[in-house]
């Protein structure tokens, strides 16, 4: 290969990898959502719930604050209440949102005291005393959330089942064993009901610290892909086993979501500064992962952040002419495909899989899409690389926590869904090395496992 093409992909590894910051899977993504991490909006699951008995809902999970330390107190990790928090559904393919549910938080203060020599004196801490489901009084500072449905323009407030009319508790953070003698209870009891007005349903509602789900060999992947990625897929170790992240979870009655006429919805999540003037846009977006990542080029990150999909005819290039794969090949001596425009990628990022999950009329635009008429497999029963293992409840017909999205990206954007001619290398089984099952996780909502205590020792 000739040495300035050689280069010049070099420099756009680097720029990739150090630009972005970090690529599981979409936390710290671009240079502005540095300034408010958090808003940082890391991982979007969606998918039919497969818990026992909830097969007619979809379950969306919208993860936020990457990269949690467990003992990162005093203060660890509150919502921010100058923020707002969204999930957004497309039912008719127009790539604009016909329903929000739209979070909110707000702080109440106890200013806890302890008496020191006979005067009460403000503690420094978040807690002053041991901590349950039934007892919250050793709690510094208590936080609770808002849950407004926004549909055909009508903003109709979610009704709150813990005997207050408009606020829903969020549980504090994990800090430890001392605090919480049974932090999973402790946090279970907070799972709050939904009451859907208009489509006769109810659901579920949780928002609070879980132990991240994503795993990824994150220091290799940054230091030029330090790593094998045709190797064992189980080769690496994951770097975000120690994280936790913040969950906003909602389960919705398919009923709630899809029009009668089309199954396929379309899923985004996102934040932004109440006090930015701006309306629908913000500082973090997400639907597929790793697209800010792995396909926005680094000038583009933060204008793809605050865009929305119905405007991406503007990134379309990054699609249909990707650089990953050509890095791939500079790398490691593999083939990157040859065809262009890769209206595979456009198929699988863009519009949706045509017999698969693409709704009948659709406009491209970047969200997971979801085809609520495939039926849930139970845990047991998923196939970690989804659709590519013949599994058509999983990735990318939306994601579930088990579902190892990077060997799955890795392997379509080596070119999987083309033929040999078209990508003599599409065959190769890319991998990071991390791998990730469904046994893993909790078959409940909030599906995500209880957070890792800050007095765990890993």
């Amino acid at each position: 290969m000739h040495m300035k093409k050689q280069a010049a992909i070099a420099v756009g590894v680097a720029a990739m990898v150090f630009g972005a910051a970090s690529m599981a899977s979409s936390h710290r993504e671009a240079p502005g959502i540095t300034k408010t991490p958090k808003l940082d909006n890391t991982d979007l699951y969606a998918f039919r719930s497969y818990e026992a008995g909830r097969a007619d809902a979809v379950t969306i999970l919208a993860n936020f604050q990457p990269l949690q330390d467990a003992y990162g107190g005093p203060n660890y990790f509150l919502m921010d209440e100058n923020a707002v928090y969204d999930v957004h559904v497309d039912t008719d393919g127009d790539a604009l949102p016909n329903i929000t549910y739209e979070f909110r938080f707000f702080n109440q203060f106890q200013d806890k005291k302890f008496p020191v020599n006979g005067v009460p004196v403000a503690i420094p801490l978040s807690q002053i005393a041991p901590v349950n489901e039934n007892d919250l009084r050793g709690l510094n500072v208590l936080q609770y959330y808002t849950v407004t449905v926004i549909q055909n323009g009508v903003r109709t407030q979610a009704v709150n089942p813990f005997g207050r009319t408009e606020f829903y508790p969020k549980p504090f953070d994990n800090i430890g064993s001392k605090t919480f003698s049974n932090y999973a209870k402790y946090a279970d009891a907070h799972i709050g009901l939904l009451s859907y007005q208009g489509c006769g349903g109810s659901g579920k509602t949780f928002v609070g610290q879980r132990k991240d789900g994503f795993k990824v060999a994150l220091g290799e992947v940054f230091d030029l892909v330090n790593l094998n990625p045709v190797g064992p897929p189980n080769g690496e170790r994951d770097d975000l086993r120690d994280a936790n992240v913040t969950t906003i979870a909602i389960e919705v009655p398919i009923s709630c979501l899809a029009l009668a006429s089309e199954p396929v919805i379309g899923i985004w999540s996102g934040a932004h500064l109440a006090t930015n003037g701006v309306t629908g846009a913000g500082v973090s977006r997400l639907g597929m992962p790793l697209v800010n990542e792995l396909v926005i080029g680094l000038p583009d990150k933060d204008k793809f952040n605050a865009s929305r999909p119905a405007d991406d005819g503007q990134f379309a290039t990054y699609v249909t002419n990707p650089v990953l794969p050509e890095l791939l090949e500079v790398l490691f001596g593999v083939t990157a495909p040859n065809k262009f425009p890769r209206t595979d990628l456009v198929a699988a990022f863009l519009t949706g899989i045509p017999g698969l999950n693409q709704p009948a009329n659709v406009v491209g635009s970047e969200m997971l899409r979801l085809n609520t008429s495939i039926a849930p497999k139970a845990a047991a029963a998923q196939s970690n690389l989804g659709v590519l293992g013949n599994d058509t409840a999983g990735f990318p017909n939306g994601r579930r926590p088990g579902d190892d999205v990077v060997d799955i990206t890795l392997r379509v954007a080596m070119g999987v869904l083309l033929t040999d001619a078209e990508a003599p290398s599409r065959n190769l089984p890319y991998t990071d090395g991390v791998t990730v099952s469904a046994t893993e996780f909790r078959n409940t909502f909030p599906y995500l496992n209880t957070p890792i205590g800050g007095d765990v020792d890993l």
